[in-house]
């Protein structure tokens, strides 16, 4: 894993230039037709896949995670890219709805306008696809954007940034990157002063997440705001317990459990807990630290892991594989704890390592609440026999996100809306709702012909107008 530590750190004025040449840009890209903005955006798509391997060697090299993962990482932005390119027009594009009895004579017509330039500040955990779910999504929505990327991983988002000018070259500007330490993201979002961006886009900690709303708040710049989470998995006694050791193994460990939606607890009927543990363990045991996953990217996060770690087994937790001693260096042994109480820190606080905890419930009334009980809502999954069940367990779940038998089932579907509330932040990437983010509705009315009553006219006499009102009156008192 290597760092950069020579890349500017931009200032405010970098930055107002940045959004400038950006917003230049980006009233070009506005004016194409969608079919032409598709067409360029795919172009983008097809340089990014031939670029594979270079990104995914860049995507390693800065934050250590095998290259094999990264490569994964790679796919599962071009799948992205593809899908807002593709439905932009469709999602956006001007369409006509429905006036209602009282303004047949008007034709009612909606659609959707750029807002301009988009800040989109990243993480280091996946820098390629996660801040791509904004990137992309705003540009096929007719925006410009200006990209700060995680400190950690800053030549992800220069390659990201040239990749488009290369594959683009008529719209060089359209997506910059600024580098820099957290510093630069708050110049970016206004802490300093407006920075000019239209809406920023977040991913990160609920605690910074907070200082860069109070930045936006200053000037009224909308926000989008990713924060993480503290994901559960559901285990029914009738669930194939196979299948959910296996995904909740991967869930847990995959990329050193530094992901979002990652697993971190899991609620298992107490019938098969003690079965399903020996499943988690038995798969958990098998992984190779440092060539399955890689190592944590942030160092000051293995504090964070040791500490959940330690007050577990403090608390009367229990560890079935791993511990204390599997902490002790950046690239984790993978930790499997159980029995432990829901106040401890890691059932409560977001701990971003491969640790899980394997906890036993009374039933899935419980499981469910007590997946509910936590700060954070931004996925989760649940496994039973019955689709049916699961589905009904999943309408119970407060998360924005839910896989039946499977976890993180949704991440790889582009057409499904991404986000969380309470501490996982708000607002939504990625589908439909992820391209309206970054665009702004336009109602239209165009008049067909004058109405038998005109009600925005002070020529139609007071007594037709009050007929008319009554009428609708007694319509609507009836149906």
């Amino acid at each position: 894993m290597t760092t950069r530590t020579d890349r500017p750190e931009h200032t405010l004025d970098d930055i107002r230039a940045a959004v400038a040449r950006a917003r230049s840009a980006g009233l070009g890209w506005a004016a194409l037709e969608a079919r032409e903005r598709r067409a360029a955006l795919l172009r983008w798509k097809r340089e990014l896949a031939r670029r594979t391997d270079e990104f995914a060697e860049v995507i390693a090299a800065e934050t250590g995670k095998p290259v094999h993962d990264a490569r994964s990482e790679v796919l599962l932005t071009l799948v992205h890219l593809d899908w807002a390119a593709r439905n932009a027009h469709r999602v956006l594009g001007r369409r006509r709805v429905r006036s209602g009895l009282l303004s047949v004579h008007q034709r009612a017509l909606l659609a959707y306008r750029p807002l301009g330039v988009i800040g989109v500040i990243g993480p280091w955990n996946y820098p390629l696809y996660t801040p791509m779910g904004s990137i992309g999504y705003a540009l096929a929505a007719g925006n410009a954007v200006v990209f700060k990327p995680s400190e950690l991983t800053p030549e992800v988002g220069i390659l990201l940034a040239r990749s488009f000018g290369e594959a683009v070259p008529d719209h060089t500007d359209l997506l910059r990157t600024v580098t820099g330490p957290g510093s630069t993201g708050a110049a970016l979002a206004g802490a300093e002063g407006p920075s000019g961006v239209d809406k920023v886009a977040f991913t990160g900690s609920p605690g910074t997440a907070r200082k860069v709303a109070a930045a936006c708040a200053a000037t009224l710049t909308p926000l989008l705001a990713e924060c993480g989470g503290k994901d559960a998995v559901l285990v029914s006694a009738d669930a194939d317990l196979d299948a959910a050791a296996d995904a909740i193994v991967w869930g847990a460990m995959s990329n050193a459990g530094q992901t979002c939606a990652g697993v971190e607890r899991v609620y298992a009927e107490a019938s098969v807990h003690e079965a399903l543990c020996a499943r988690i363990v038995s798969r958990a045991r098998a992984l190779t630290p440092g060539d399955t996953y890689g190592p944590l990217i942030l160092p000051s996060q293995l504090a964070v892991v040791e500490r959940h770690v330690k007050q577990a087994l403090v608390d009367g937790g229990s560890a079935e594989l791993g511990g204390p001693d599997s902490v002790r260096d950046r690239v984790l042994g993978p930790v499997v704890l159980s029995g432990v109480p829901e106040d401890s820190p890691a059932v409560t606080e977001e701990t971003f390592g491969p640790v899980v905890v394997v906890n036993p419930v009374r039933d899935m009334d419980e499981a469910v609440e007590r997946a509910n009980a936590s700060a954070y809502a931004l996925g989760a999954a649940v496994f039973t026999r019955s689709a049916a069940a699961g589905l009904a367990l999943a309408e119970r779940l407060g998360s924005g996100a839910v896989s039946v038998n499977s976890v993180l089932g949704f991440a790889a579907i582009p057409s499904l809306p991404f986000g969380g509330a309470g501490e996982s932040g708000y607002g939504r990437i990625h589908g439909e709702e992820g391209l309206r983010a970054f665009a702004a509705p336009r109602s239209v009315t165009v008049r067909r012909f004058a109405p038998a009553v005109d009600l925005t006219s002070f020529a139609t006499p007071r007594e037709k107008v009050a007929r008319a009102v009554e009428l609708g009156r007694k319509l609507h008192a009836r149906f």
